[in-house]
């Protein structure tokens, strides 16, 4: 008998049909994941096995049975029973899904009163238990935390503790590691590989990332506007794909294995190439043009012999990009007394015109402070940012930021032209004509419309979003802009749009990017030089494919192994070697 069983699933809000005509089984103990880009129908699916529509106003057909629940047609307490005792759901953002005035544990146990009728104290007990076997540490104490106190991964741990509170044959996980950096996520889907072996629940994983879905499940089904594109055993799905869009998807996933691809010469950046050289010009260097080697018939084929005949050392002997941003030394504190930390800690690094330098590491390695310092948003404790070699407190218009999150980004109440238009007023331009005219520039420049000058955030999707702050860092001419996890939240087709978009922008304007991530994969397709943070130090720095290929510290080596495999069988074999890399 089938723990799932789905047939011809539709649901529809409105007149938008969000799943079309869905049908899949899941044995109990098996793991099937539904990946597919934002808006495929994924969570929808994932709401409608809880009945979780009922109410909303969305029409929903077709059959679903969990656990041997008609979902359908069960009354709502049915359902409430089948919520939690039966089936149990851990959710992308463990925030909104716990009460920030309620300790973990309490919350657990009120969970586990509700569907076994038990003492307080049996209750609390359980609680306790269930934090310990996901790994909490010292859980009779940290169950009486409240969420605000506890890192990213381990309230994602409290949520799947509340879900086991009850042993549930089915644990639906909508997107659980997708705001984690990788080794947090790795230790995420370790848990949830070793919970299914030692309790035989099913699991039924929703995801965007395609290396997540080959680390965790036995079969994927891949979606797309609502219906199944391909759906068959995961190594056979991710390793031959029948079908061209799931080509497409794993085609768009980044490679932690696979050197970034240039177009030329080092220092070039994403931008690539160094025919453009100092001169910036787009037909430069050797080939002729305008370029370095100059003239008006310049270039190595351009001009007089004798200027083709000096030519060629010229481009030999081109100096490398000027540095156009530098931190010496940089230091901050948070906090007061002894309580004061280092957030980070002496770190000292270059950017030079046209390259972009990685920056990885986990959740609390310092990246983002780092990040909001050479900007000038945070003052240091200590040390010095420099623009173009000179000292700088403060915010430079010449280096921009580009944030994780658009929405908290931008003003919800006003359009994204005049968020975009603010950078330009802020310089001194008055005229609103130009302004409008240039905004539309810069919106069109992005791969959106001029014509969404006047629209509003919300309705744009993440994508799109991502794309208006891009934007808007563009609207102050910056020749920095510093990206703060800005593909962290998108699906890989979109994330590979906009890391394609960043990579254009910097080839026409010659940018400099400091990318922080905790993506490796995506960090070693943009970045010239990586940059490894580690509690708030530089543990490694050097050449993208050097320190991916060849890393000298543990700590980078641990970052390597965390990182999910296309390939079932090398997820299955890193899982095994995870932990085997001592860090000190």
């Amino acid at each position: 008998m089938s723990l799932v069983h789905v047939t011809d699933l539709t649901v529809e809000f409105g007149d938008l049909r969000a799943v079309d005509g869905l049908s899949f089984t899941l044995a109990p103990g098996a793991a099937l994941a539904l990946v597919g880009e934002s808006g495929s129908g994924k969570s929808t699916v994932a709401s409608a096995l809880l009945g979780l529509h009922r109410g909303t106003g969305a029409r929903v057909s077709g059959s679903v049975g969990v656990a041997g629940v008609d979902v359908q047609q069960a009354s709502d307490d049915e359902l409430r029973r089948l919520r939690g005792a039966k089936a149990a759901m851990v959710f992308q953002d463990p925030l909104s899904s716990l009460d920030p005035y309620y300790a973990i544990g309490d919350q657990i146990a009120e969970v586990y009163r509700v569907h076994t009728r038990v003492s307080r104290r049996t209750a609390r007990a359980r609680a306790v238990e269930v934090l310990d076997r996901v790994g909490i540490p010292d859980a009779v104490r940290r169950s009486r935390s409240r969420p605000h106190e506890f890192s990213g991964g381990m309230r994602q741990r409290a949520l799947i503790a509340m879900a086991l509170a009850c042993e549930p044959e089915l644990l639906i996980a909508d997107e659980p590691t997708t705001a984690l950096d990788v080794t947090v996520q790795a230790q995420i889907l370790d848990l949830l590989h070793t919970l299914r072996q030692e309790t035989g629940m099913g699991l039924l994983l929703v995801t965007h990332d395609v290396g997540v879905a080959a680390e965790s499940v036995d079969d994927v089904l891949v979606m797309r506007h609502g219906r199944t594109v391909e759906h068959g055993p995961v190594g056979t799905v991710l390793g031959a794909p029948a079908q061209a869009y799931t080509r497409e998807l794993l085609a768009a996933v980044p490679r932690v294995d696979a050197p970034r691809v240039t177009s030329g010469g080092s220092g070039a950046g994403v931008s690539g190439g160094s025919a453009v050289g100092a001169s910036g010009g787009s037909g430069g260097g050797a080939s002729g043009g305008s370029g370095a080697s100059g003239g008006s018939g310049g270039g190595a084929f351009g001009g007089s012999g004798e200027g083709a005949a000096e030519a060629a050392p010229e481009v030999v002997l081109e100096p490398a990009p000027e540095v156009v941003l530098e931190a010496v030394g940089l230091r901050r504190e948070f906090g007061r007394g002894k309580r004061a930390f280092a957030a980070v800690d002496g770190v000292s690094l270059t950017v030079r015109r046209g390259e972009t330098l990685g920056v990885v590491g986990e959740s609390g390695s310092g990246k983002t402070t780092l990040g909001r310092m050479l900007v000038g948003l945070l003052e240091p404790t200590a040390g010095q940012v420099r623009h173009d070699g000179h000292a700088r407190v403060g915010v430079n218009p010449a280096v921009q930021m580009v944030f994780q999150d658009p929405v908290s980004s931008l003003n919800p109440r006003r359009s994204v032209g005049e968020s975009i238009a603010d950078p330009i007023r802020a310089r001194g331009e008055r005229d609103e004509q130009r302004i409008r005219g240039r905004v539309r520039e810069l919106l069109e420049r992005v791969g959106l419309e001029g014509a969404h000058y006047d629209r509003y955030p919300h309705e744009f999707s993440g994508g799109q979003r991502q794309r208006v702050g891009i934007a808007r860092a563009l609207a102050a001419d910056p020749r920095v802009i510093v990206c703060d996890e800005p593909v962290s939240a998108l699906d890989v087709t979109t994330q590979a749009q906009v890391v394609a978009l960043l990579g254009e922008l910097q080839r026409e304007l010659g940018l400099a990017l400091v990318f922080v991530a905790h993506d490796l994969a995506v960090v070693r397709q943009v970045s010239d030089r990586v940059a490894v943070m580690r509690r708030g130090r530089i543990v490694e720095e050097g050449p993208a494919d050097e320190v991916y290929d060849s890393p000298r510290d543990a700590y980078t080596k641990q970052l390597l192994t965390a990182v999910p495999a296309l390939d079932p069988e090398i997820a299955a074999r890193r899982r095994a070697e995870r932990g085997a890399v001592a860090v000190s």
